[in-house]
């Protein structure tokens, strides 16, 4: 596992150790000792980002094909444009994966290039690869794109997403698009977030040229700090769930009901769970998670959960990551 970034490299890891059959035999964090390790382990998959350290990944991977010329290489980078994909895969590599897709696609991409396939992410559909994406690879791999991605829970009634975040910045980037675009298309918004978040989310939103300030006095924009609301529905150190319903319900119902003449629908975005992860009460947030489900089933209503992983530092727990992905319907890396 070659990662730079600690957060994206325990949460690669934890999501590779889910499979009884894979074994994570070394972690680094730069392209020079990536090389050195490849040549001493000889390992069956390298899973590697580009944006490394001391030598960039698709460098790194031209010296561990000829080093290790056995080991197949999965890049898993934050690039997207598909002109970095196929000089990645013009290396030899025999599959790519953007971060903000590896919740949904890791395993998979895994799966595909030990079988001797090849693997690009659904965002690539339609485009053919293969010309320059097999330099010393032999010419009977096939492409296999990821499907689009489907509800780990398939009693998940409408939209409830996870995101997984390195940094705020990236966190925040995705909750303004999340809140922007309902606002915009004429739905309400609720937020429950931290007290720094808050700030600068409402900050983001006016830059994008919305009318906070009226949408607040209008009740189109609930916005609540994460900890209160916290406390009015948790006992004993766990969420109750009639006081969890009632109070998040009648929130959403106000919402809608602002957003009449316009889409009744709303969206939410919540941190009440990274709290009680942040914690180290990650069955609590579990329960929420399952809570924000039942939520979803009475209202139209669309969740968006944020975890933090940059500002935890407790060590990340396989089993505990894959109960909150499968209470989603849609899981993000960013």
């Amino acid at each position: 596992m070659v990662e730079d970034s600690e957060a994206f490299r325990k949460f690669f890891c934890s999501t590779l150790r889910k499979r009884p059959d894979l074994q994570v035999v070394c972690e680094v964090a730069d392209g020079v000792e990536a090389v050195d390790r490849a040549e001493q382990l000889q390992p069956d998959l390298i899973v590697l980002d580009i944006g490394l350290p001391s030598l960039n990944g698709i460098e790194a991977a031209r010296q561990i094909r000829k080093l290790s010329p056995n080991s197949k290489i999965l890049f898993v980078s934050q690039e997207s444009s598909i002109d970095v994909v196929q000089e990645a895969l013009g290396t030899g590599a025999r599959g790519y994966v953007v971060k903000a897709d590896a919740g949904v696609e890791l395993l998979e991409a895994v799966d595909a290039v030990l079988q001797g396939g090849q693997f690009v992410g659904k965002r690539y559909s339609g485009h053919d690869f293969v010309g320059a994406s097999h330099a010393g690879a032999s010419d009977d791999l096939r492409i296999k794109s990821a499907p689009a991605p489907f509800p780990h829970n398939m009693e998940i009634a409408h939209r409830h997403d996870v995101g997984f975040y390195s940094d705020d910045a990236r966190l925040l980037d995705d909750v303004t698009r999340f809140i922007g675009a309902a606002l915009k298309a004429g739905s309400s918004a609720v937020v429950v977030a931290t007290e720094s978040h808050r700030g600068s989310l409402l900050l983001r939103l006016q830059e994008r040229g919305l009318d906070i300030r009226w949408a607040m006095e209008h009740g189109r924009y609930i916005d609540l700090d994460a900890a209160d609301t916290l406390s009015r529905f948790m006992v004993n150190g766990m969420p109750d769930p009639v006081r969890f319903l009632k109070l998040l319900g009648h929130l959403v119902a106000t919402a809608a009901e602002a957003a009449k003449g316009g889409q009744a629908r709303v969206a939410l975005f919540g941190e009440c769970v990274h709290l009680l992860w942040e914690q180290g009460n990650a069955q609590a947030a579990i329960q929420i998670e399952k809570l924000g489900n039942e939520l979803a089933k009475i209202y139209d209503v669309d969740i968006l959960c944020g975890y933090s992983l940059g500002a935890v530092e407790i060590e990340i727990e396989d089993h505990i990551v894959q109960q909150i992905c499968a209470e989603h319907s849609v899981v993000y890396l960013r």
